[in-house]
C-alpha cells in the first residue's frame, strides 16, 4: 500500500482497512520510524480550529444584543420598558441553562457532527430573526430560541475533544476553544457598534452575524467527522497518535438512549464538579453584570473609563485560557490526572477571591483594570481543568453529563444579580458595594473548597440495564 504524506489519503479498500486496524504506535515508537515514513495528518488541528471559530461566533451572537438594544438606532425605532429589556436578556440565559441536558442527550444519541451543524445554523437564523423583530414579543422569542440552540454546543464539543485531541493535550485543546468564545465576547461590543454606525441601522448587525453563521455551519459539516477512523483525510499515523493511552479506540456503535439521571445524582464526584461551576459563576458574573455599576456609582467614573476598565479586565482574563490549558496538561503529566485537574481548579479560585479584596482597595483606573483583570485571569486559568475533568469522568455519556454540570454553572450566573442586589439591600449601608463583592469572593472560596474533592480518575458509574 502506498502512503501519500502530502495529503494523508489512502486508496481503495486499503484505506478503510488501515483505519480499522488496532493502533499501537506510541510517541516513542514513532521516533524510531524511518525518515521517509508518512507523518500524521493534521486533521485534528483543522477540527480544533473550526471548533474555535464556532465558539467565537457563538459568543459574538450571544453578547451583541446588549449593544444592539443600547444603540441610538434601536431606541429610536423600538421602545422598551426596563423590565422588558431585562426579560429579553434573561430569555437567552435561562433557555441556555435549561436546555443543556436535552441538547447533550441529543448530541450523544445522534452524533455531534449533525447536531452541532444544526445548532450553528439554528442560532444564526434566530440571531438574524432578532433583526426582523418589531417589539418585545418577537425579540423575546428570537432570543429564547437563540439560547436553546446555543445550549448544545459546549456539551457536544466536549465530546468531540475526547476523540480528536491527544489524551495528554486535552487541557490545551479545551482552552483553545474557550479562548475563541472569550475573544468573541470581547470583540462583540466594538464590532456590533461599528456595524450599526456604518450601516446607520441596528438591524444589520443581526443580519450579518446570521449570514456568517450559515457559512460557518457549512464549514463545520465539511471539516468534522464523529471519529478519526471515519474521516477520509485522517491517515493511520494520526489515528495511532490519537489512540495512545485509550485502549479500544473505536467509534461508538450503540450510543446511549437516555440520560443517566440516577448515576448523575449518585455521583458525589460529579456533584463536587457541579458545585465548582455553580459557585465559580456566581463569583465571575460580577465582572460582566455588576462591575460597570460599581465603577459608575461607587467610583464615579465616566462611560469611557468604565468601558475601558471592563474591557481591559476581560482581555486579561483571555490570556489565562491557553496558560491554564498548558498548566493542566503539565501537572497531569508529572503528578497524574487527579492533581493535574484538581490543583488548577482549586488554587486559582482562592487567588481570584483574594484579588477581589485587593481590588476594593484600589482607586486608580489602571490599578482597578489590573486587579479586576486578575480576578478574571485566575477564574479562567481553572476553566480548562474543569473541561478536561468532565471529559475524563463522563465516559460514553460525555455531552449529557457535561451539559448537566454546565447547567448548574449557568444557574449560578443566573442568580448572581438577585443575590448581589439582596446582599446590598440588606447589608450595604454606605453604598460602597463592598458587601456584594465579598459575596462574590466568598463564592470563589466555596468553589475552591469543592474543587478539592474532584477526582478526574473516578468516572461516573452508569449501570447498564
Amino acid at each position: 500500500m502506498t502512503h501519500h504524506a502530502s495529503n494523508g489519503r489512502h486508496s481503495g479498500n486499503s484505506a478503510q482497512q488501515q483505519r480499522n486496524k488496532p493502533c499501537h504506535l506510541t510517541a516513542a515508537a514513532a521516533s524510531l520510524l524511518p525518515v521517509n515514513s508518512p507523518a500524521p495528518t493534521n486533521v485534528r488541528h483543522q477540527i480544533l480550529g473550526t471548533a474555535t471559530v464556532v465558539a467565537f461566533l457563538m459568543y459574538l451572537d450571544r453578547i451583541c444584543l446588549a449593544n444592539i438594544i443600547a444603540s441610538d438606532s434601536f431606541q429610536a425605532k423600538i421602545h422598551l420598558e426596563t423590565w422588558q429589556s431585562d426579560w429579553i436578556k434573561g430569555a437567552f440565559f435561562w433557555a441556555y441553562a435549561l436546555f443543556q441536558v436535552p441538547a447533550g442527550w441529543l448530541s450523544d444519541r445522534f452524533g455531534s457532527r449533525m447536531l452541532i451543524t444544526i445548532y450553528i445554523a439554528a442560532w444564526s437564523v434566530f440571531t438574524a430573526a432578532t433583526s426582523f423583530s418589531t417589539g418585545f414579543l418577537t425579540l423575546f422569542i428570537a432570543r429564547m430560541f437563540c439560547g436553546l440552540a446555543e445550549a448544545g454546543y459546549y456539551p457536544a464539543s466536549s465530546g468531540l475533544l475526547t476523540r480528536w485531541a491527544h489524551v495528554d493535550s486535552r487541557g490545551l485543546a479545551s482552552s483553545t476553544i474557550s479562548l475563541g468564545g472569550r475573544i468573541g465576547g470581547a470583540v462583540a461590543p466594538a464590532l456590533t457598534a461599528l456595524v450599526i454606525v456604518r450601516a446607520d441601522d441596528w438591524r444589520w448587525a443581526g443580519w450579518l452575524y446570521g449570514l456568517a453563521g450559515i457559512f460557518v455551519a457549512m464549514a463545520y459539516w465539511r471539516v468534522f467527522r464523529e471519529h478519526p477512523r471515519q474521516h477520509p483525510r485522517c491517515n493511520a499515523e494520526e489515528i495511532s497518535l490519537l489512540a495512545e493511552g485509550r485502549g479500544d479506540f473505536m467509534p461508538v456503535k450503540e450510543p446511549p438512549r437516555r440520560f443517566p439521571l440516577a448515576a448523575a445524582c449518585r455521583s458525589a464526584n460529579l456533584w463536587y464538579a457541579n458545585a465548582v461551576q455553580f459557585f465559580t459563576n456566581i463569583g465571575w458574573a460580577f465582572l460582566i453584570l455588576s462591575l460597570p455599576d460599581y465603577l459608575k456609582k461607587v467610583m464615579h467614573l465616566g462611560d469611557g473609563e468604565v468601558g475601558g476598565i471592563t474591557t481591559a479586565a476581560l482581555f486579561i482574563g483571555i490570556i489565562a485560557l491557553p496558560f491554564g490549558g498548558v498548566l493542566t496538561d503539565w501537572i497531569s503529566r508529572h503528578w497524574g490526572k487527579r492533581m493535574g485537574r484538581m490543583l488548577p481548579m482549586s488554587v486559582t479560585k482562592f487567588a481570584a477571591a483574594g484579588c477581589y479584596l485587593i481590588a476594593l482597595e484600589t482607586s486608580s483606573p489602571i490599578a482597578m483594570a489590573i486587579t479586576f483583570g486578575l480576578v478574571a485571569f485566575f477564574a479562567d486559568v481553572g476553566l480548562p481543568a474543569m473541561w478536561t475533568t468532565m471529559q475524563d469522568i463522563s465516559g460514553r455519556h460525555q455531552a449529557q453529563l457535561f451539559g448537566w454540570s454546565n447547567m448548574w454553572g449557568n444557574f449560578g450566573a443566573a442568580i448572581q444579580p438577585v443575590l448581589f442586589t439582596a446582599v446590598l439591600k440588606q447589608f450595604d449601608t454606605n453604598g460602597d458595594y463592598h458587601e456584594g463583592v465579598w459575596l462574590c469572593a466568598g463564592a470563589f472560596v466555596l468553589a475552591g473548597i469543592f474543587a478539592l474533592g474532584v477526582n478526574a480518575e473516578q468516572q461516573v458509574v452508569v449501570e447498564i440495564s
